[in-house]
């Protein structure tokens, strides 16, 4: 087989199970339809999944399109060892309440943190203000 520059080497992926990881965190997991030469993806039957320690949950989210940019890793899933997984499924509601309880723990431990600094006179810029990219 001839080495394929680019998106191009995708092509023979297409109708095959992937997990894509976004930039802002975010996993989804669907059937790669189509791309393009800019990495853009078009999934369909997504999933987004949420993992919360070793629990995770997953949302229907159906037909999903990518912009290329925002891809940060892309993957085919290997549907024999796909059910071999050591976590535990739960209802959407379950996943959710427990992902607000773990987001909940880290703005408290951060506060802390900031707290911690400014008692030693230390100055921490705030998240909205720093440049995400």
């Amino acid at each position: 087989m001839n080495y394929m520059p680019g998106t191009a080497s995708l092509i023979q992926d297409i109708d095959k199970k992937h997990l894509v990881l976004l930039r802002d965190g975010r996993t989804l997991i669907g059937y790669l339809r189509s791309i393009d030469q800019f990495a853009n993806l078009v999934l369909h039957q997504t999933v987004e999944r949420i993992h919360v320690g070793k629990k995770y949950g997953d949302i229907p989210r159906g037909i999903f399109v990518v912009r290329g940019e925002n891809v940060v890793l892309l993957g085919e899933i290997d549907l024999e060892k796909e059910s071999d997984t050591p976590l535990q499924q739960v209802s959407i509601e379950e996943i959710l309440e427990e992902q607000r309880l773990e987001q909940q723990a880290k703005q408290e431990s951060e506060k802390l943190k900031v707290q911690a600094l400014k008692e030693r006179g230390l100055c921490v810029p705030r998240a909205d203000t720093l440049d995400e990219y």
